[in-house]
Order: C-alpha cells, then sequence, then structure tokens
C-alpha cells in the first residue's frame, strides 16, 4: 500500500516507521497544509499535522478520491462539513481522537461504568489527561471523547477546564515533559472512589492503530470511525 504522510512530526516519523515494517511505502510526506499537492501515487493518506491544516489536507483528500484517516485534534468545528463533502465526492474519511487500539477498548469500558453509574448521584465524576508539553490543544481529543461519552449517558451537560457546576464534568488537563499520552476517568463519592485508566507507554500504539485504520479503510467508501475498525460497540 502506497501512504501519503500528512504531517511529519514525531508521530508521522513513528507511522512511517511501523508502515515500512508493514511493508508500506510512504510515497509523500508534507509538514504543512496544501491543497495543490498531488495525491495519485497515494492508496490511502494519514493526517497528523496541526489544527489549522488538518482541514485544508483532509478536503484536499476527498477532493482528490484518496481515502483519507485523520488522528488531528482541535479542527472538529468544520467535522460536519467535511462529512458532507464526503458523502457529495462519495469519499472515503475515518477521524479518531485517538488511534490506540487500547484506547479505543477504554473508550467502551468508559460508556460501560456511565452507564452504570447514571444513577448515581452520590458520585461525582471527573477526568483527568496528562500530555507532553509541544501538545498544542487542550484538552485533548482523547478526553473530549471520553467527556462526551459520559454526557451522552447521564445527566452531565457539558465539560469544563473551570470549577465545574452541578452538571458539568470537570477535565485537568496536565502538560508534562515527554509524556505520551494518559487517561483517567474517576467517579469519587464520599464513602469510595471509582477509577479507570489508560497509560500510553509510547507512541508506537497510536501509530500501530493509524496504519492498521489505513490497511482497513484503503479499499471502501463512506465516513468511518475506529469502532468501525476494531468491530465494536
Amino acid at each position: 500500500m502506497n501512504i501519503a504522510l500528512l504531517g511529519y512530526g514525531k508521530m508521522g516519523k513513528t507511522i512511517e516507521k511501523i508502515a515500512q515494517e508493514r511493508n508500506h511505502t510512504v510515497v509523500l510526506k508534507t509538514t504543512s497544509s496544501d491543497d495543490t499537492i498531488d495525491l495519485t501515487k497515494a492508496d490511502v493518506a494519514i493526517d497528523f499535522s496541526i489544527p489549522s491544516a488538518a482541514y485544508v489536507n483532509i478536503k484536499t483528500c476527498i477532493e482528490q478520491n484518496t481515502p483519507v484517516i485523520s488522528g488531528t485534534t482541535g479542527w472538529l468545528h468544520n467535522y460536519e462539513d467535511i462529512v458532507k463533502l464526503c458523502n457529495a465526492k462519495n469519499g472515503t474519511f475515518l477521524y479518531a481522537s485517538n488511534f490506540s487500539l487500547g484506547v479505543n477498548i477504554f473508550f467502551e469500558l468508559n460508556k460501560k461504568l456511565s452507564q452504570l453509574m447514571a444513577k448515581r448521584s452520590d458520585y461525582k465524576v471527573s477526568l483527568e489527561e496528562i500530555h507532553h508539553t509541544q501538545k498544542l490543544d487542550a484538552p485533548s481529543g482523547t478526553a473530549i471523547t471520553i467527556a462526551n461519552t459520559i454526557i451522552g449517558q447521564t445527566d452531565y451537560n457539558n465539560w469544563t477546564l473551570k470549577k465545574p457546576a452541578l452538571s458539568e464534568i470537570k477535565i485537568n488537563a496536565k502538560r508534562i515533559e515527554n509524556v505520551p499520552g494518559t487517561h483517567s476517568v474517576t467517579y469519587d463519592s464520599k464513602i469510595d472512589s471509582i477509577e479507570i485508566k489508560h497509560t500510553a507507554h509510547n507512541r508506537k500504539g497510536f501509530a500501530l492503530g493509524a496504519i492498521v485504520a489505513a490497511e482497513w479503510i484503503a479499499t471502501k467508501k463512506g465516513v468511518f470511525t475506529m469502532n468501525d475498525v476494531l468491530n465494536i460497540g
């Protein structure tokens, strides 16, 4: 499979290494958005760029009929526009706030736990996410996905980085040098606490998940998520 890497930072380099280990070829590497790039040699594009570049990158791929997956966060105010374009062009698009296979299993655990805790008003839920200091957005897209899942299963109606109201979920976003990504959900009461946690040890899990998703999506049409790739949920 021929792969275009849109974004060639630390994650892009890790994806390239794993792609080569799985006998794929990287035919294009870009470090900024460019709607004139030629994707004719690529079977699939993987976008791990920056928020200001992601929308143009994804739009360009769809317009050039190149299946594209994106793990860039911070651009989702334009997500519905991309979905509409993808459907109009009969294109192929997959977005995930986190491509780690373990994190996507964690998402399902979070959903189930939030269902179990939905009517337990004696417990207050909170989230913590820790990432490296180069991460541009806060909270992380993964933390937002976790929070929105809880909101969808409970009476909470919003998340916040500030002091929360009773109907809000507090997200504590930390930036610490050389932390690939840690996410935890805690339900705390006067009697006890319940916590689930995912800790990434390096970037390989994210990169492997991106390659697995690219392999899965390359011959398909439509808008997908990692649940489709992993057949879960």
